[in-house]
């Protein structure tokens, strides 16, 4: 199972509706705190409607929580418009962590220098980045799309 992980998230309508993506995808998904909203207000029940039930998801309490929390050799995979790494040029494995961080800020470069980066490229005139639940769905289903490579090729 693929994990999403959200460093400190702002808006509750994106965590929302990264909740839904991740209970669609079969994804679990992590928030580590401080978070940007209270947990379980009405905004980010209202964008993960009635999914709540089929996410599995755990709060960490900080982002020493969380990497306490890692099991060993655990590969994170860190989301930022920072670096040239593609999203699309690593080989995602299953159980691995797609880390995102908060919307107005991105990751924090103490943050950045612990895990492999990898960037979703914008051509267009887009001039920070991409929405925080559009950039997950990307890098999730992406990551889904190689495992379902590797599993077909095994089959045949």
């Amino acid at each position: 199972m693929l994990k999403i992980v959200l460093y400190q998230p702002e808006i509750p309508q994106n965590a929302g509706n990264i909740a839904r993506t991740c209970a669609a995808a079969g994804a679990e998904l992590h928030l580590i705190r401080p978070l940007g909203f209270q947990w379980g207000s009405a905004k980010l029940r209202r964008a993960g409607l009635d999914y709540w039930s089929d996410v599995h998801y755990v709060l960490h309490d900080s982002w020493e929580v969380f990497l306490n929390s890692l099991p060993s050799g655990a590969g994170v995979w860190a989301f930022s418009s920072k670096v040239p790494r593609l999203y699309s040029e690593v080989g995602y494995q299953d159980e691995d962590y797609l880390l995102f961080g908060p919307e107005t800020r991105g990751l924090p470069k103490e943050v950045l220098e612990l895990c492999p980066a990898v960037t979703i490229p914008m051509p267009g005139k887009v001039g920070r980045s991409l929405n925080l639940a559009v950039a997950v769905g990307i890098g999730l289903y992406e990551a889904l799309r190689q495992m379902g490579e590797k599993e077909h090729r095994a089959e045949g």
